[in-house]
Parts: C-alpha cells; structure tokens; sequence
C-alpha cells in the first residue's frame, strides 16, 4: 500500500477573531475530512499507536468504523477504553502518545488519531442519543473516590460499571478537576465535559461536593468509621510552586492555578454577565511555556491586556508545552521571551507590580532530561516594564490531606508513593494521577484511575 503522508488539517478560527473571545478555537473535522484521514491508516497488524495509549484504546477497529461510516460502533469502541473521549479528543498530547508511536510518524504523516475522536465522539452526542450503560449486579462493597479529576472519574466510572457502590468526595462546587477549573473555555468548553460527566451519575455513583479531603473527610473516618472498604486517593497536583523571589507577594501576582480557576469557575469569561473580580494588566509576564503557561497567557489576552510576553530561561525548541499551543498562542499576539529568567517582582509603595527584573541565559550542556542547560549570562541584567505576573511553572500535591493520613508514605517531593497497581503503604487505600506522578497529562491521570479501578475490584472481591 503506498503511503499518504497528506494529514488532513483541522480547521482553526481567524486568530484575530478568536483572541478576543472565549469560543472554541479548533472547529474539528466534518465528515468528508474524518473520512479522508481514517483512509490513510494502514490498520497495522502490529498497531505500535494503541501501545502508546495510555488507557489502550482499540485505534485501528474505531478508524476502521469511521471508514466504514459506523460512527457509532466507533464510540462504543472508544468508551470501551476511555470515559471521556470528546475531551481527550481536544487535550491530549496525542503527538507524544498514540501519534507519537504511528508507524508514519518519522515520515511527518502520523493519523490525526486525536482529530478522529473527538469527530467520532462529538458525532454521536450532536446526534441526541442516549449511550446504553451496562452495569454488574451490586457487590455490596463500598468505595470513596477523593477528587473529581480525570483520575477519580476514570476510577469511579470502572468500579461502578463492576457493580460497587461508589461515592465521589470533590472539593470544589462542581466535577471534573482540571477539565473544569484549569483549562480555559476556547480550548475545552465546559458543555462537553459536563456532558461526558453525565454517564457517572446515571451508574449511580454518588457526588458528595465542597467536601475538602483530609478536612471534611479523613482517610481513618472513611474507613473506620463511614464503612468504606477502600479509598482511592486522586487529589491532583494543586499546590501552586513559585520562584521564591523578592517581589512574588505584591498584589497583581498570580499562580497560572488560582488565575485561571477564577477564570472558569466564577465564569470571568463571560464578565460582566459575571461579576468575577479578576484584575489583567495592560502587560502581562506569564512565567513558564508548559500549556498551562500558554492558557495563562491566551486568557490573559481574551481578556483585554494590550501585551501578553511567555517568560522562558530555555529557546524555543525546548519549550514543553504542545506545539499547537505555542503555534496558536503566537498567531494570537502571544510574545516570546526567550533565555530570561525573572530575579524580581517590582513594585511601587502601594503594593502594585510595576515591572519584572530579569537576567538572561545562554544554553550550556544538556541535563538529566536531555534539554540544554540554561546558564545564565554575567551582568545581563534589565528590566521589564509589566503592571501584572502568572507564575506558571508547575504545582504539586496539596498537603491538607496527606497530612491527616496516618502512615501514608510519600516521596521526598511529597508525592504519594504508590505501586503500579495503586497500593500504598495502607492496606485498602490506593491512589493514583498527579497526586502520585506530579503534575501530568488528562490521559495519564485517567490511565491511572482505569488501572487502579482494576486493582481495587481485585482486592475487593478477594476480602
């Protein structure tokens, strides 16, 4: 078979339109485009894309439905595997994942396995129809899920299709961890996941909200005293980390994590509908150039600052975030400011941010990681005038929880330590996503929860 290395382009909005707003900014495939792509798979009989997803997925039958024009046996494959495929479709580094692994990939033509979801999944909810749930006869057993995240969800969702009674403890005032709180509306349009989210309720499972882990619900009181038979720990990564330098307490500094939770939550995005207090100055420094740095930077532009810069010790080959978010935040005015680091937050007497002191780098060897080290330049010194900062350079686990978690072992970092099964050092309590990995992807979260969901059924039935 020859090869078509032609991916078909997804359609995107007029960046100087779509930088002004909130709407989606990928408007997907239509029909004859998802058709087109789904041709060039070769429907390997090794398929090395399905080995690179991490809840593996059956690519090579749902691409071949979409050829077939049976979109939706191609949805029922993906819910086979995945509860959320609509948002996967949108937010997962497929090009380090299942593309990464397509045996077209060396050759620049991998399948646009992530365009073909999110086609297949948005398809079948357009059309109105109501997914069929299987569920297991009732086992009697009790399970508590803390954190509403795509690792609670993913967990939830398995243990309660296996017939357990499951209840989901969420901090916050609605479900879905980062899908909701983190990632802006343009990207990910909260419809979708509330949508996806549906399914979890209709199993039965139980949402008990604004219900804060290790202070409203302790590990030992689920346990000992509320009579679940295990725990499965998915609290995320939502501690916020900064530069710890001079300056960070003034008061138009932000964590990238609070910024864009009152962006979503409070629907600052749709101000003055409304009323959401969030302050965005004229010049804004995002520090950081992961995705969340990029979201960071994109909301801040949506939401009228004239100059948005990206501030990175490292060049632009090295930048983590996906390439598509570094494209799409530079077609929308997002500035680089490559090999600069922040040494100070500058202020006037009234407490407000006047400008960033930065020194520059130059890249030296590579480190642990492969990237080239950045060394920072003698005397280089000098100043940006900017009125307000995000610090976007990671978060880790919130320690309210581990805290109050007798003989929980963690990991220098504060991670929990956990085996690939989930256990920890507590006998029925399990854990899994960023609270055990450190901040991550969507898709590894979820993985994790499926994984773990397995191992918890397993432990259960063996009691």
């Amino acid at each position: 078979m020859a090869l078509n290395l032609n991916r078909v382009d997804m359609p995107n909005r007029d960046p100087n339109a779509r930088n002004k707003d909130f709407i989606e900014v990928a408007e997907g495939y239509d029909v004859a485009m998802a058709e087109e792509e789904a041709s060039r798979c070769l429907n390997c009989k090794k398929p090395l894309c399905r080995s690179g997803c991490p809840v593996n997925i059956d690519i090579p039958r749902f691409i071949n439905q979409v050829t077939k024009k049976d979109y939706d046996a191609a949805y029922y494959t993906l819910k086979e595997f995945s509860l959320l495929p609509a948002v996967c479709g949108r937010v997962c580094p497929q090009e380090h994942q299942c593309e990464g692994a397509c045996i077209l990939n060396p050759k620049k033509g991998a399948i646009g396995i992530g365009r073909l979801e999110r086609y297949v999944a948005d398809k079948f909810r357009e059309s109105g129809k109501e997914e069929a749930l299987k569920k297991e006869a009732p086992t009697g057993k009790k399970v508590a899920v803390l954190g509403g995240g795509p690792a609670g969800l993913s967990c939830a969702y398995d243990l309660a299709k296996l017939g357990h009674e499951v209840t989901i403890f969420e901090a916050l005032h609605t479900l879905g961890g980062v899908l909701m709180y983190g990632i802006p509306e343009f990207r990910l349009p909260k419809n979708i996941v509330e949508k996806e989210i549906e399914n979890i309720e209709k199993l039965g499972v139980k949402i008990e909200i604004n219900s804060v882990a290790g202070r409203v619900n302790t590990v030992e009181k689920l346990m000992k005293e509320d009579g679940f038979d295990a725990v499965f720990i998915a609290t995320g990564a939502g501690l916020p980390y900064f530069l710890n330098i001079p300056g960070e307490n003034l008061n138009e500094v932000y964590s990238a994590n609070e910024y864009l939770t009152r962006i979503n939550l409070m629907k600052a995005y749709k101000f003055p509908e409304y009323d959401t207090p969030v302050f965005v100055g004229d010049k804004v420094a995002v520090i950081g150039a992961g995705n969340v740095a990029m979201d960071a930077a994109r909301v801040s532009k949506r939401l009228g600052a004239k100059e948005v810069y990206i501030v990175y010790r490292r060049s632009k080959d090295e930048v983590p975030a996906r390439l598509e978010e570094l494209e799409h935040a530079e077609e929308e005015g997002i500035k680089l400011q490559l090999l600069t680091s922040p040494i100070e937050v500058l202020g006037d007497d009234n407490g407000h941010v006047t400008g960033l002191r930065c020194v520059s780098y130059e890249l030296g060897e590579p480190d642990e990681s492969g990237r080239r080290k950045p060394v920072e330049i003698p005397n280089s010194e000098f100043d940006m005038p900017i009125d307000m900062v995000v610090m976007a350079i990671g978060q880790g686990p919130n320690p309210l929880l581990l805290e109050t978690a007798k003989g929980l072992d963690l990991n220098k970092r504060g991670n929990i330590i956990a085996d690939d099964y989930g256990k920890t050092s507590i006998d029925g309590v399990f854990a899994g996503g960023d609270i055990v990995t450190g901040a991550a992807t969507v898709i590894l979260a979820m993985g994790a929860g499926k994984n773990t969901a397995a191992s918890i059924h397993e432990y259960l039935m063996s009691k």
